[in-house]
């Protein structure tokens, strides 16, 4: 219970600063504060797969994508302020949730329970991390998917390409494009027309 708790602060610290942040960058780590919190409620859960799926997918991907789409508007406002190193001073605090993540780990697998078989609400029974077919498994996973989370699935997937094309629209060249031959040629025109022009003057 008591991870259970410190698990939901940080979900909801998380996600509030990630709407709140005044700076992309800082939405970026609050959501990946976010999603690591949620990768770790979910192997409190016993859903080791559906936590890796967690961390490799949306912190490995879907967070790439955003820093892709951060860089891609930030183009062309003009280059950033070079401040001071502020890469020894987070050595220490690096080191120490590093030290901190290892002996969770240590702990985690010393006092790791064996849960005998029974119902889920899933449906699924509950039985040894790693079986076949059991609560968290990657054929429970799969089968839940694409069968009953299939529509909020599948409008994530548009609404994620929506906003790909939406940041390449905004992002992209703003110069006008010829469409046809004639106005190419129309464009030519008045390209020598101008350079005619300033030469006379």
């Amino acid at each position: 219970m008591i991870v259970f708790w410190v698990l939901a602060v940080v979900l909801l610290f998380s996600a509030v600063w990630t709407v709140a942040a005044k700076k992309p960058v800082h939405s970026l780590v609050a959501l990946l504060l976010h999603f690591v919190a949620l990768a770790f409620m979910y192997v409190s859960l016993m859903a080791e797969f559906i936590a890796m799926i967690q961390i490799i997918v949306y912190t490995g991907a879907i967070l790439v994508l955003f820093v892709f789409v951060i860089t891609l508007l930030s183009s062309g406002t003009g280059p950033f302020s070079t401040g001071p190193n502020r890469l020894p001073k987070a050595a220490v605090p690096a080191i120490v949730v590093i030290l901190a993540g290892i002996c969770f780990t240590v702990f985690a697998t010393a006092h790791v329970a064996i849960v005998t078989p029974s119902a889920s609400p899933s449906g699924s029974p509950l039985g040894v991390v790693g079986e076949a077919g059991v609560f968290g498994s990657v054929a429970d996973f799969g089968r839940v998917l694409f069968t009953t989370y299939l529509l909020p699935f599948e409008i994530t997937a548009f609404i994620l390409m929506v906003a790909v094309i939406g940041v390449i629209v905004l992002a992209g060249d703003r110069t006008p494009i010829a469409g046809t031959k004639s106005r190419a040629q129309a464009v030519r025109k008045s390209m020598r027309e101008a350079i005619w022009r300033g030469g006379e003057e």
